[in-house]
């Protein structure tokens, strides 16, 4: 597997693919080696420490042969002539007006590119990143900091359309040195986006005060104690075994720092009613899982010092089924690895684990084609012609085909999605989402789809309701989109990532009446649950939000405990007994420490700068923003909250200056011209405000926010006719957002048309038909009109 994000901006926080493996001594040069010694543990045992692949593999030799060449042993080596696999014969590629040279230099492989400023540079390559079915290159860049090319080695064969140079993004988005995405910048950093998943140990430290990386591994691909931890006590206990001695500490799991191996996996009954396996024992542990989900996932780091056995939300965040991350019935849409899918699917729930498909050490299927399933699915069921109706080994004729479809992502890299789904043209009529069959048949409509189902299946064939039905409604904002997303929550067999998706959107229509859920989920037994429930929270009252989550900050899991001392951290402090104001400032300490460890990125900055701003130290507040300025000038949520800093002290001329210093980075971005447009209204610049709302509201449509405050400022301009027009076009992009309904009948009501202010205030109506003050408003409307 190869690293980096995905095939759009949406990729740029997704940190890579799995490894495990192998002893190579990196130049000194390179990112520095650490020493294995690490401190004695709290209770007085042994502290494991990490011996390397070479002490493994004299006991586990069937194990390393699996291991070598597999994907995790090649994640990351040195560039030298047997590991470097791309044309640097003089081989040239061009992209963007921009042509980049491949050659050797005394046994050196060097690219001739476009480096930080935009021109052409010569750079060293220092490492190789993936074999399979791309190789990417690493170049060592001053400060500790190693940067990943873009361009990179189609190793796929010509018959395949491999044995190329390609570039990650272009031509699908335009890259410059000045794009955030370009190689040279913050979203291609080795230390930050791809170490830790293509090494063993991984150690960020970045050391702030001097601006620089100290990046350490112990070893250089991802090896035996990646997945196992480090295994000195592992080998004590062999060592004692071998010599018939009592090993000198057992923790009753041979030495290892954790158990991956379930007893009881691979026990399967195979019904003959349904045909289908059911484990004769749950899986006894959750380790394999949150090993594997570690690197196998869409997440950010936020704790450098990894603790085998514990949840992932322990040390990471991990993505939930967002929108432009996943479709909204949870098929992979952006690159999210495969986590987040295997979560969602029956399988998961019955209790299969990676390694009941996947060898863990070579990485391969155990078994090629159907072979795999047939081992818990019936054969003569389901891989039949019967059952999905395609001429035998053709396209369709596997279960890969339909029930995990593939997805390309950098651009040669095919992924399967892993939700393990069947296929649903009826949802793609609902939700505009894909489904297996009109992946393949293209050329075909949903409805064609559909009724080839029916002709096979029956018109019985069956259509229960999806949870992806209310993740659309709350992502849209449809007629009862809060009962739909109470329901979903409600409902303990829905996949917990789905029902933790459903609380993140709950807030857009939290009333009293569902108010109740929210609290029952800050008790759930998922910390997935629990944090989204927590992040739910920011939509109450600061009383009630200090009542609810006030618990969640002694919670077990570290990422629940960060989002709770967030959440409060706005709170007044008035409302704090003493022992719950202690309770949050340890937490905050914490949570301040995560932000620390990630002092390389810009949003750790501006984190802490918001965490100053609740507070009430505004000098503070705006160093870290300009902190974060000067560590990625390429972030622009740095420069709205930066004016929005001078706003709240009276400086917005210098909130101007901020902002159009953004603007010249991102002249599209429609967040920027939307700020500026209210910052120009506060310094009584109302023709150039209207010029920059209008800018915002066209560059994104897709916002009702901006369209809404546009028309309000063309209203209050005296542009009444010109704002009523642009309120009813965004409320034909957006029929159901309630801000726009409001002004409708706000204004037709003020133009004397009560009818048409009655047809509005109805619909709005429609979506929230519990609100009193919308009641109220219909039956006005209604008696001026008799």
């Amino acid at each position: 597997m190869s690293s980096q994000s995905g095939t759009g901006r949406r990729g740029l926080l997704a940190l890579m693919t799995p490894l495990l493996v192998g002893a190579v001594l990196l130049p000194s040069c390179g990112p520095r080696e650490k020493g294995a010694d690490l401190s004695a543990a709290a209770d007085g045992a042994p502290e494991a420490t990490y011996v390397g692949r070479e002490a493994c593999s004299s006991c586990h030799a069937t194990e390393t042969r699996l291991w070598e060449g597999s994907h995790h042993d090649l994640a990351m080596q040195v560039a030298d002539k047997f590991t470097v696999l791309g044309d640097f014969d003089d081989a040239t590629f061009t992209y963007n007006g921009i042509t980049s040279t491949f050659f050797q230099r005394d046994d050196k492989f060097i690219v001739r590119t476009d480096g930080p400023d935009g021109e052409l540079q010569d750079f060293e390559i220092a490492y190789t990143f993936g074999a399979v079915p791309l190789q990417q290159y690493l170049i060592e860049f001053p400060n500790g900091r190693y940067q990943m090319l873009s361009l990179c080695w189609d190793t796929r064969s010509e018959e395949e359309g491999g044995q190329r140079w390609f570039h990650l993004y272009y031509p699908d988005e335009g890259i410059d040195h000045e794009d955030e995405l370009h190689w040279t910048g913050a979203n291609q950093n080795w230390n930050f986006m791809c170490a830790e998943c293509h090494s063993t140990d991984l150690k960020k430290r970045f050391l702030a005060n001097e601006g620089r990386f100290d990046t350490t591994y112990s070893e250089i691909d991802v090896s035996c104690e990646a997945c196992h931890g480090p295994g000195s006590l592992h080998v004590e206990w062999a060592d004692a075994v071998a010599l018939r001695t009592k090993p000198p500490y057992d923790n009753g799991h041979m030495g290892l720092v954790v158990r991956l191996e379930d007893p009881g996996r691979g026990t399967w009954m195979v019904s003959s009613e349904t045909g289908s396996g059911t484990r004769l024992a749950p899986p006894v542990e959750t380790q394999e899982m949150e090993t594997c989900a570690r690197c196998h996932s869409r997440r950010g780091l936020i704790w450098e010092e990894y603790e085998f056995g514990r949840p992932l939300l322990d040390t990471h965040r991990l993505a939930l089924l967002e929108e432009g991350l996943y479709h909204a019935d949870g098929q992979i849409e952006e690159e999210v690895y495969v986590h987040g899918s295997f979560l969602q699917s029956k399988m998961f729930q019955k209790g299969v684990t990676c390694s009941d498909c996947h060898d863990p050490h070579s990485l391969e299927m155990h078994f090629p084609d159907d072979s795999v399933c047939v081992r818990c699915h019936s054969r003569t069921k389901f891989a039949t012609q019967e059952h999905h109706f395609h001429k035998p080994a053709t396209k369709g004729a596997f279960c890969v085909d339909c029930h995990m479809p593939p997805k390309n992502y950098m651009v040669v890299d095919p992924r399967h999605d892993h939700s393990l789904r069947i296929p649903r043209p009826d949802l793609s009529l609902k939700l505009s989402t894909p489904n297996a069959c009109n992946d393949c048949h293209a050329d075909k409509s949903v409805q064609w789809s559909m009724d080839w189902i029916v002709k096979w299946y029956g018109p019985e064939r069956r259509q229960e309701p999806h949870y992806g039905e209310a993740l659309h409604a709350g992502r849209e904002g449809l007629v009862g989109a809060e009962q739909q997303l109470v329901g979903l929550i409600e409902n303990e067999e829905t996949p917990a990532i789905a029902r933790a998706t459903a609380l993140t959107l709950l807030p857009r229509y939290l009333t009293v009446g569902s108010l109740p859920v929210l609290g029952r989920s800050l008790g759930s037994s998922e910390p997935m649950i629990r944090m989204a429930a927590v992040r739910a929270s920011e939509a109450v009252g600061d009383s009630t939000r200090l009542s609810l989550i006030y618990p969640l900050l002694h919670d077990p899991v570290r990422a629940v405990r960060f989002e709770a001392a967030a959440r409060l951290a706005s709170v007044p402090r008035e409302l704090f007994s003493s022992p719950q104001q202690t309770a949050l400032q340890n937490t905050l300490a914490e949570y301040r420490e995560s932000l620390r460890f990630n002092a390389d990125r810009a949003e750790s900055h501006v984190n802490l700068a918001v965490l100053h701003v609740n507070s009430g130290d505004l000098d503070k507040a705006e160093e870290a923003y300009l902190k974060a300025i000067e560590v990625d000038p390429r972030f622009p949520g740095t420069y709205v909250n930066l004016a929005d800093l001078y706003r709240m002290q009276g400086r917005d001329a210098e909130g101007e200056r901020t902002l159009r210093e953004a603007l010249e980075l991102y002249p599209d971005s429609g967040d920027l011209h939307h700020v500026l447009g209210l910052n120009l209204i506060r310094l009584q610049r109302p023709v150039e405000a209207l010029g920059e709302l209008k800018l915002a509201a066209e560059t994104m449509p897709e916002s009702a926010r901006y369209a809404y405050v546009f028309a309000v400022a063309l209203l209050d301009s005296g542009e009444s006719q010109q704002g009523l027009e642009v309120l009813e076009e965004a409320h034909q992009r957006h029929p159901t957002d309630r801000e726009i309904l409001v002004g409708l009948v706000s204004i037709y009501r003020s133009n004397g048309e009560p009818g048409a202010a009655l047809e509005y205030a109805r619909k709005l109506q429609a979506l929230v038909p519990r609100d009193p003050n919308v009641e109220k408003m219909v039956l006005d409307l209604e008696s001026s009109r008799s």
